[in-house]
């Protein structure tokens, strides 16, 4: 069979930028190039594409970079007869001719605001080229923390209680009795479009409330308050179907045993220890059972595709399982935990990524086969 090539869209403008290099060095090491060609492109912290050689790279192991060298693409953003996509480069060449550079699927390893957020799936959706992991409406959702739990919570998943609150005039004081009131000290403060704990504070008492409010404020305009609870993090890894309309897959349970106060973005890529992950987490078989239901019930919710991680919390005390949210672009770096919950049940890494580029492709051939214009 012909090579799929295979664009990989790492780097991206969020907060989490960082994360990406680090997750897109893994997806390129870890892709069968047996079956794909790789075409890797940066999209730096202007939102410039920028097109490399995967020659350009001498190593995989840790974090990509974005070369000096790098070509300045765009992606055409109209639909060809042939379904594949396509890269324009910015810069002519001698003859005054723009090359173009054409495409089978864009792997998408960027996580967060304007990368994660349904924002690229939509230019993708318009160029009609297949990509991976969920479409617009999931990812829209499944960013914005508040909107994933209104849904959640009209599926009957159970939720910590939380107020979302959004920027502006705000009158401090009354917020602070608010949060005492109906949530209680210590609470969590978090970006609501926000991943990788970035902007996230614990609040022990009010006069540390609006310091976090302010902090999480500069990464968005809507913040959730949440209810610190002492509870597990369990995660969860769920997989689309190989034939469609089947029930999603769903890997072991997996927790993350924070050494720092919470799993912090510090804990999470700064300190080689601050944290340990366990998989399979330690839960009895009805704990698996129920975390597992939880999580296809979230996935089915937010008419997730493609993959996502689901994390919940598990009370210390009553033993109730929460639901946290949804990642739709979850991290793939050499640690993350959607690849490994899925090494830990019977699925490789490489064969991870084959599969979900398989399901990208099936996806966008079930979208061309759709009407567009009506009687035709």
């Amino acid at each position: 069979m012909k090579k799929l090539r295979v664009m990989v869209l790492y780097g991206g403008r969020s907060g989490e930028h960082e994360v990406s290099l680090r997750s897109g060095a893994s997806v390129m090491r870890q892709l069968d190039r047996e079956k794909f060609d790789i075409l890797p492109v940066a999209i730096d912290k202007q939102g410039r594409w920028l097109l490399s050689e995967i020659s350009s790279f001498g190593s995989l192991d840790s974090a990509l970079s974005i070369p000096a060298d790098a070509t300045p693409v765009t992606l055409r953003t109209y639909p060809a007869k042939d379904g594949r996509g396509e890269l324009i480069e910015l810069q002519a060449d001698s003859s005054g001719s723009l090359k173009t550079i054409p495409f089978d699927v864009a792997f998408p390893v960027m996580h967060g605001p304007l990368c994660e957020d349904g924002t690229l799936q939509g230019l993708l959706e318009l160029a009609e080229v297949a990509y991976v992991g969920c479409g617009v409406l999931a990812s829209s959702v499944g960013m914005d923390k508040e909107v994933a739990k209104r849904l959640a919570r009209d599926a009957g998943i159970p939720m910590v209680p939380y107020i979302s609150v959004k920027s502006g005039k705000q009158d401090w004081s009354v917020l602070a009795s608010r949060v005492g009131r109906e949530l209680g000290y210590p609470a969590f403060v978090k970006p609501a479009n926000m991943g990788s704990s970035v902007g996230v504070h614990r609040v022990r008492s009010e006069s540390e409330l609006r310091p976090a409010l302010e902090d999480a404020f500069r990464y968005d305009t809507k913040v959730l308050i949440e209810r610190s609870v002492s509870a597990r993090e369990i995660e969860l890894s769920v997989l689309e179907n190989r034939e469609f309309g089947g029930a999603p897959r769903v890997s072991v349970p997996g927790e993350i045993i924070p050494r720092h106060e919470f799993y912090s973005y510090e804990a999470k890529y700064l300190d080689d220890n601050g944290a340990a992950l366990l998989i399979p987490a330690k839960l009895d078989p009805s704990q698996v059972k129920l975390a597992q239901d939880m999580a296809l019930k979230a996935f089915s919710a937010l008419e997730c595709e493609g993959m996502a991680r689901c994390d919940l919390f598990l009370d210390k005390n009553t033993g109730e399982f929460f639901f946290n949210e949804v990642n739709t672009i979850p991290g793939f770096t050499s640690i993350s935990m959607y690849p490994k919950m899925w090494e830990a049940s019977g699925i490789s890494y490489p064969a991870l990524l084959t599969e979900l580029v398989e399901l990208a492709v099936a996806r966008q051939k079930r979208k061309r086969a759709l009407l567009h214009e009506f009687g035709r």
